[in-house]
């Protein structure tokens, strides 16, 4: 739980930096995120006047309900003792959660903006999930469990070999990643442009250390997905139970290489590739239900034959 804690806000940190690069800038420290974090807990916070408790409880939430699902995941270790509790499902669950509770607080204060950013929140919701859950099913079917630990183990094993299904599933897991975390091309985190911003809309009113809970929060569901990618579809490296000192300094070394590929990789993406209209994001993230359920269907097929 304190490895994500401190590790989030340096992928943020690379990201930005990297993307800054690559537009010839010079761009902030990768350490930048962490020092806004605690510019931001200094801050005194000011409130509407007309928000009520849930827009005061809500980056409380969202912060734990989001930091609990990216310490689920083995990052470096596999059968640490709440590897139990690492089920997919779950995981799946305490994301929409923390969407729950973020869309509501954007539409408690009865702003226009906040009301728009809840709307397409929820629209792209309405997608990523039945996606993310057909994405679960085909993981479940290979691996005949839900619960991470022996899904990555399974991965790892060299009988699973290369299979069309488990490619569809990566592409789809990218794309619901992507639109979980509001980035290009489904959203620009670095907007604030009120015809094309989601998530920037519903914190606009947030100030103080509720937005630094939620920004933490952002930082910490990147950390999420990138680890869930890492854990899933390249499970190598991972230490066992009961491994010594030495395995788990050499798995800690694997993931944050892990780490510092997929942020290159995302700033590569984002640095390239251009925001798309909002009206063409259900179609976006219907390419990936669509490839989470044909890869669920695949598996259903080979193995009736």
């Amino acid at each position: 739980m304190a490895l994500v804690l401190l590790l989030a806000p340096l992928l943020t940190g690379l990201v930005r930096k990297l993307k800054a690069r690559l537009l010839r800038r010079q761009g902030a420290s990768v350490l930048q995120p962490y020092r806004d974090l605690i510019r931001l807990l200094r801050k005194e916070v000011v409130l509407a006047e007309n928000a009520s408790w849930l827009f005061r409880a809500t980056p409380y939430l969202i912060f734990a309900a989001t930091w609990v699902a990216a310490a689920l995941i083995p990052t470096f270790a596999t059968g640490l003792y709440f590897a139990w509790s690492a089920d997919l499902i779950a995981i799946t669950a305490l994301v929409g959660s923390a969407r729950f509770f973020l869309a509501l607080a954007g539409m408690d204060v009865g702003t226009s903006f906040g009301g728009i950013g809840s709307s397409r929140e929820v629209l792209i919701a309405s997608l990523a999930e039945p996606a993310m859950l057909l994405i679960v099913f085909s993981l479940a079917l290979i691996a005949g469990s839900t619960q991470l630990s022996t899904v990555a183990a399974v991965m790892a094993s060299p009988e699973i070999g290369l299979r069309v299904s488990l490619g569809m599933a990566l592409v789809a897991l990218i794309m619901v990643a992507i639109a979980e975390n509001a980035r290009i091309p489904v959203d620009n985190p670095a907007t604030h442009l009120e015809l094309t911003m989601v998530h920037e809309a519903m914190v606009l009113e947030y100030s103080g250390r509720h937005l630094a809970l939620i920004e933490f929060a952002a930082s910490l569901k990147l950390l999420l997905y990138v680890s869930l990618i890492a854990c899933v579809f390249v499970p190598w490296g991972l230490a066992p139970l009961d491994a010594g000192p030495l395995a788990y300094l050499v798995a800690l070394a694997a993931y944050l290489g892990k780490l510092a590929v997929g942020g290159v990789l995302l700033a590569i993406f984002e640095t390239a590739t251009a925001k798309m209209r909002v009206f063409r994001v259900p179609a976006f993230l219907g390419a990936a239900l669509m490839l989470g359920l044909l890869g669920t269907l695949l598996l259903f097929v080979s193995r009736s034959l």
